[in-house]
């Protein structure tokens, strides 16, 4: 046994044991922060995610995802050098938010549609917040302006098709990346005539190799989907423990310290170290120190840390993405540098639309209205989440659909890696 693996195996335990004795110390602040996180998970997480999950696997189960994957490779292979597959699970993860994205290329690897490589490609980009989070929690709940909502929305989504473009770099060229590239005109035209008879008989060839009935599909999808949701549940609140644990033991002064030097030299205000810092361990709790920061603060400040929390989405959401690879063998590594990557663009680019966005005032241009901030507040409606999220989901995959069939006028034939 390495020495590296020896001194885990010992350092573990005892950061567990450790952990044990401060929930005795701390019993009533370890009871609220386990209900706070429980909370989260069933007023967001549970309705954002359950239904999603049930849903694509029902999809993958009747080959409607074999349908669509057919019909997007020509814009996902070129670009993402990803499946056309990963245009549907790019739609998902933009509706139902983390760690969605993940299960479903998990699944795609399963089935052998991706590689391990375009499996990480693809996780890379899909891992995002959802716009009802982002819009309703962060913009109302945390900052009491739901102005800031299109902007939070505009840098999160932008930054995560960059990353996309930024990670076809990563492994090597395969099979169907050669093909793409060496396709010549004639038969690419070919292709495109024939795509939907494909898509077509791909989807009936995958619910022929699937087999399941009706019943025994949704019994599995939403077995699958529970177990995964419970999951998440669970690293919800354990993540909130352990930070509530972490503030009262005083132990987060020296990263807070260190944050605020950090600030300070890059010329940004130190009093946003706390929200840097909880947004390390947890997305919600970041982004709510975020919104509270302090008026002195101005707003595009805090809108970039927000937007930095969200990206990099917490040690809580990098947990609930290895337990979802931990069963294939996609690696962790291009994940954490496609988080870290994602977590630098996104405040970049709140820093260079806020002008533009918000036309020299709190208030974007297209919301100039005479309400105030301070009159909107957040309470989760699971109606209301659903609603969105399907609303999300059918126009993510229109326009993927549309770009699809526009590709061969704005894609170059041959685009090499």
């Amino acid at each position: 046994m390495a020495a590296s693996q020896r001194i885990t195996h010992v350092l573990i335990p005892l950061a567990l044991l450790i952990l044990c004795v401060l929930m005795v110390l701390f019993p009533a602040e370890t009871w609220h922060a386990g209900v706070r996180g429980l909370s989260i998970w069933w007023d967001v997480l549970f309705p954002s995610l359950f239904p999603f999950l049930v849903l694509s696997e029902l999809l993958l189960g009747f080959g409607i995802v074999h349908f669509l994957g057919t019909l997007l490779n020509p814009l996902m292979r070129p670009l993402f050098r990803v499946p056309g597959s990963g245009g549907f699970v790019f739609a998902v993860s933009c509706a139902s938010g983390y760690p969605t994205g993940a299960k479903l290329t998990a699944q795609l690897w399963e089935q052998k549609l991706v590689t391990r490589e375009e499996g990480e490609r693809l996780v890379a980009f899909t891992t995002s917040s959802d716009p009802i989070f982002m819009i309703g929690a962060v913009s109302v709940g945390f900052f009491h302006n739901v102005a800031i909502a299109p902007i939070l929305v505009t840098s999160h989504y932008v930054a995560a098709f960059l990353v996309g473009l930024l990670m076809r770099f990563h492994g090597n060229v395969s099979v169907m990346d050669k093909q793409s590239i060496n396709d010549s005109p004639s038969a690419s035209e070919e292709v495109h005539r024939n795509r939907l008879l494909r898509a077509i008989y791909a989807m009936h060839e995958a619910r022929k190799a699937d087999g399941r009935a009706f019943g025994e599909l949704l019994r599995q999808a939403i077995s699958s989907s529970l177990r995964l949701i419970i999951i998440v549940g669970g690293l919800v609140v354990f993540f909130s423990v352990m930070m509530e644990l972490l503030v009262q033991t005083g132990w987060l002064g020296g990263l807070y310290a260190i944050t605020e030097q950090l600030l300070l030299y890059t010329g940004f205000p130190p009093a946003l170290s706390h929200s840097l810092v909880g947004g390390l361990f947890e997305v919600t709790l970041g982004a709510k120190e975020a919104g509270g920061a302090g008026i002195s603060i101005p707003l595009v400040y805090k809108a970039a840390a927000a937007a930095f929390v969200l990206s990099w989405g917490g040690l809580s959401v990098h947990a609930q993405i290895m337990s979802v690879l931990s069963n294939t063998p996609m690696r962790y590594g291009p994940f954490l540098f496609a988080r870290a990557i994602h977590a630098l663009i996104a405040p970049i680019l709140v820093l260079l639309l806020w002008m533009p966005m918000m036309g020299g005032s709190e208030w974007p241009v297209l919301f100039q209205t005479g309400a105030k901030p301070e009159l909107f507040s957040y309470t989760p409606d699971w109606g209301q989440i659903l609603f969105s999220g399907f609303g999300v989901l059918g126009v993510v995959l229109l326009l993927l659909l549309i770009l699809s069939l526009m590709s061969p006028f704005f894609l170059p034939r041959r685009m090499k890696k």
